[in-house]
């Protein structure tokens, strides 16, 4: 059993390295979650996440905290099911797209199926 933390190397926070995944990365969405993703050429192979919610769509703090606790978590839980190329670090941002408050089962089933399709379009 592996351990299913979060450390603060696991978490992308630079904003040299979001600007970055933004302007040249890739992405695609499972609705209600917008995914950003790149691969990045390192050292260490490491994968580092992100998640935001716009305050268009929930303007009280206490919704996309609640929202971005959830998609940490459901991350978190099920981050196993990415293999990391040798060399490589890859870099994610979770958006939220939807206008109403998620389940956090149905937020774990978008989850997974998202890390699936980044673990396949990472090893083609």
């Amino acid at each position: 059993m592996t351990k299913q933390g979060l450390p603060k190397a696991e978490r992308l926070k630079s904003r040299e390295s979001l600007e970055q995944l933004f302007a040249s990365g890739k992405s695609f969405s499972v609705f209600p979650i917008k995914v950003f993703y790149q691969l990045v050429e390192v050292t260490t192979p490491n994968i580092e996440m992100a998640v935001g919610v716009s305050s268009r769509n929930f303007k009280k703090a206490v919704d996309r905290n609640r929202i971005k606790r959830l998609l940490r978590e459901s991350y978190r839980t099920q981050k196993e099911l990415i293999s990391i190329p040798e060399g490589k670090k890859i870099n994610i941002f979770f958006l939220y797209l939807a206008k109403e408050l998620p389940e956090f089962t149905t937020l774990k089933k978008q989850m997974q199926e998202i890390l699936q399709k980044i673990n396949e379009r990472v090893h083609k």
